[in-house]
């Protein structure tokens, strides 16, 4: 029961943060493609994408996304999650080291978003995008460093979900960094939007298929927050789905150019 519960909760946890990264990855996505069409010439790399019409008001509304789901995830994983047992014998409580590290992790993003706030409603605090840019790089290279030396020990099919969020991660930083470098680019604004979207999908992949209903048989979330599996078809299961996704654009590619290499 208590281990059901468990796992209810961090499924989720983990779908909030994959609804965040998938709404501002999609709407990122529309909003370039939509301003190349409208005007290729003029076109310029953006962090954000205001929302049009309704008077303004829903202006800021991507920013606002930013930093309130980003707070209110930081406080399930800070608040919620530890049950406020920060401590334990003076240090830190190290059965909560994950929510530590991800609270790190959204209080980066809660901060870009504050910043990219100050920086339009404010006279004082004028950034432009390509500064902005470099600001959003820095929460996805704080993520990318808590991600790959997580305290867990991501063995088996935390591993191989982890690794990929890696590199997801390492695709998020690249693009901004690049928007930044080349700001009327517009295949390296599609390609951040594209890399934060497959962030949203990674975050519901992982909620369903290790913490939910899609996890296999023999496999289960033990107290020490690990995914443990209790033979290695259960394991191979898993991640022979990770390896068809990954193997799918070259599958494409061979069943519709049959001709190339």
């Amino acid at each position: 029961m208590v281990g059901s519960a468990l796992n209810h909760l961090i499924m989720k946890s983990t779908c909030f943060t994959g609804t965040l990264f998938l709404l501002v990855g999609v709407w990122h996505v529309w909003s370039a493609l939509l301003r190349y069409v409208s005007n290729p010439s003029l076109f310029r790399v953006r962090v954000w994408n205001p929302v049009p019409g309704f008077n303004g008001k829903l202006k800021y509304l991507e920013l606002y996304v930013v930093v309130i789901g980003g707070f209110i995830d930081l406080c399930i994983e800070l608040l919620y999650s530890t049950h406020l047992k920060f401590f334990v014998n003076g240090v830190l409580n190290p059965s909560h080291m994950n929510n530590f590290e991800h609270s790190g992790m959204l209080l980066m993003f809660f901060i870009f978003g504050l910043i990219a706030l100050l920086s339009e409603k404010s006279r004082f605090v004028r950034l432009p995008d390509e500064a902005l840019c470099l600001i959003a790089s820095t929460a996805f290279c704080a993520e990318y460093l808590l991600f790959y030396f997580h305290s867990t020990t991501h063995k088996g099919l935390e591993g191989y979900y982890h690794i990929l969020l890696v590199l997801l991660i390492g695709l998020c930083i690249l693009s901004t960094v690049a928007g930044a470098i080349l700001p009327t680019s517009f295949p390296v604004d599609v390609c951040s939007g594209i890399a934060i979207t497959l962030q949203g999908l990674w975050f519901y992949q992982t909620a369903f298929t290790l913490y939910g209903p899609m996890m296999p048989d023999g496999c289960q979330l033990k107290d020490d927050m690990m995914v443990m599996c209790h033979s290695k078809d259960s394991e191979q299961q898993n991640t022979g789905v990770l390896t068809s996704g990954a193997r799918m654009p070259s599958i494409l590619k061979t069943r519709l150019f049959p001709g190339e290499k």
